[in-house]
């Protein structure tokens, strides 16, 4: 981003643009937070040796099950860290790099290409981080309701549904995402 600032006709439409950033920025930052939260969550209700609800013992998860849980949930927490902590740069340099002249006829002229590439770099981070937690969850199933493997038609049907909501969600996050940066 560039520190060198240029004279814009209207400071309004500067002044919306970056704000129209800054809060897409916010959105993203207070996202990852929630997917943050159920991290933390998914890895304080894992207990070792916990036995399924189905109680047909051979369909209990083992400690691998267990240590993949924890695993993903420990990458999740990292991508979703990454993703706010870009997020959070972009969106402190737009607002410092705009406080530096009281004038409000005065803008800074930011980089949209750095800013879009950064933004898209905080949006991959967040999808990333959202695949792991599900990963995660998918685990943290098999450890409540019996191993996918046994066919227990709660932690399949649990399953199914965690997958197909959320990459649908992921798909429609992806695509809206690439279609406001074409235009």
């Amino acid at each position: 981003m560039s520190t060198k600032p240029c004279r814009t006709t209207t400071s309004d439409s500067s002044s919306s643009s970056t704000s129209v950033h800054v809060t897409a920025l916010d959105g993203l930052v207070n996202v990852n937070s929630l997917f943050t939260i159920a991290v933390f969550v998914g890895i304080s209700l894992t207990t070792p040796g916990q036995h399924s609800l189905e109680n047909k013992g051979v369909c209990d998860a083992g400690p691998d099950v267990a240590k993949r849980l924890f695993s993903f949930e420990v990458v999740s927490f990292s991508f979703f860290l990454f993703s706010s902590l870009v997020a959070q740069g972009l969106k402190l340099t737009i607002i410092l790099l705009n406080s530096k002249d009281v004038d409000e006829a005065f803008r800074v002229h930011i980089n949209l290409k750095v800013l879009r590439l950064g933004m898209m770099a905080s949006a991959a981070g967040s999808v990333m981080g959202c695949v792991f937690l599900v990963l995660s969850m998918v685990n943290a199933i098999e450890i409540r309701l019996g191993l996918l493997s046994c066919g227990s038609e709660y932690a399949v049907g649990a399953v199914a549904a965690l997958v197909t909501l959320v990459f649908s969600g992921i798909l429609v996050y992806v695509s809206t995402a690439i279609y406001s940066f074409k235009y």
